[in-house]
C-alpha cells in the first residue's frame, strides 16, 4: 500500500510539472522566411514584409527597442523624429534609401553618436529582398518609400551570382571565429565586446561543454537566466556559418574560460 501511495505521489508530481512546462510561453528563434518578389512588387507588400522582419526574425527590436544600445527607430530620437524622417539627413549628399541600405549591409559604416555600440546586424544571413523590405519598412516610418521592384530584382540577381554558403571566416582561431561572426558584438571576453548577452569570461565554470555546444547550434533551446528579454536575438543558423572544425574549436575555447 505504501508503494502505491509513493507511486501516486510521483505520478502526480510529474503531471504537475508537465502542466507547468506546457503552460509557460515558449520563445523560439526562427530563421526569417525567404522572400520571393517579382519586379512589380507593391510598396505595401515590401513594407509589410519589412515590418514582419523587423519585429521578428531580424531581431531588430533587441537593440533598437531599448534606447540604451541603439536609438529607437520607430519613435522620435533626440527630437529628430522617426527614422523615416531623419534618414535623409544623416549623411550629406546621401538620400534616405542609400543610407538605410548601406547601414544594413555595412553596419560599421555609420555609428550614431551618443555612446551607442556599432550595429551587429549580420546581413549575410538575409537575402537582398529581405534587406530591401527592411529599408522600405524603415522609410515608411514617417517618410516616403522609394524602394522599388527594380531594387529587389537587382538584389535577386546579385544573390544568384554570389557564391553559396561557406563559413564567415576561414580561420580556426577561436578569437578570429568570434570576431568574424560578430559574437563579440553582444558578448564580452577579456574587455573586448559588448555587455548585451552573457559574458564569455568564466563561461566554462558556469555551464557544461554540451550546453555551450547546444547554445550555438540551437540558441532557443535554453535561455541563460536573466536574459529572457533577448530570446531570439542570436542568429538561429550560426552553426551553419561554421565548419564542423570551427564549431568544436569554439566550443573547446569557451569551455576553457574559467572551467
Amino acid at each position: 500500500m505504501t508503494n502505491i501511495k509513493i507511486l501516486g505521489v510521483m505520478i502526480g508530481t510529474i503531471a504537475i510539472y508537465t502542466w507547468i512546462a506546457n503552460a509557460i510561453p515558449q520563445l523560439e528563434s526562427v530563421v526569417p522566411e525567404e522572400l520571393s518578389f517579382s519586379s512589380d512588387v507593391s510598396e505595401a507588400e515590401l513594407v509589410a514584409a519589412g515590418a514582419e522582419l523587423y519585429s521578428g526574425g531580424a531581431g531588430c527590436t533587441t537593440c533598437h527597442g531599448l534606447e540604451t544600445r541603439a536609438p529607437n527607430l520607430l519613435t522620435g530620437y533626440g527630437g529628430e523624429g522617426t527614422i523615416g524622417t531623419r534618414c535623409g539627413t544623416r549623411v550629406p549628399g546621401q538620400d534616405c534609401k542609400t543610407y538605410l541600405h548601406e547601414s544594413l549591409v555595412n553596419p560599421m559604416a555609420y555609428v550614431v553618436e551618443g555612446g551607442f555600440d556599432p550595429m551587429v546586424f549580420q546581413a549575410r544571413v538575409f537575402s537582398g529582398a529581405q534587406i530591401w523590405a527592411l529599408v522600405a519598412f524603415l522609410q515608411d516610418q514617417g517618410g516616403v518609400v522609394t524602394v522599388t521592384g527594380a531594387d529587389v530584382a537587382a538584389a535577386a540577381e546579385a544573390d544568384a551570382a554570389a557564391p553559396a554558403g561557406g563559413p564567415m571566416v576561414a580561420s580556426n582561431d577561436p578569437l578570429e571565429i568570434m570576431r568574424g561572426n560578430l559574437c563579440l558584438g553582444c558578448h564580452m571576453l577579456e574587455g573586448e565586446g559588448a555587455e548585451l548577452g552573457p559574458a564569455f569570461d568564466g563561461i566554462g565554470s558556469r555551464i557544461t561543454t554540451d550546453r555551450i555546444r547546444r547554445s550555438i547550434i540551437d540558441p532557443a533551446a535554453e535561455i541563460a537566466e536573466g536574459f529572457d528579454h533577448l530570446a531570439g536575438s542570436m542568429p538561429p543558423n550560426l552553426a551553419d556559418m561554421l565548419t564542423a572544425r570551427q564549431l568544436e574549436v569554439l566550443v573547446d575555447f569557451l569551455a576553457g574560460q574559467g572551467g
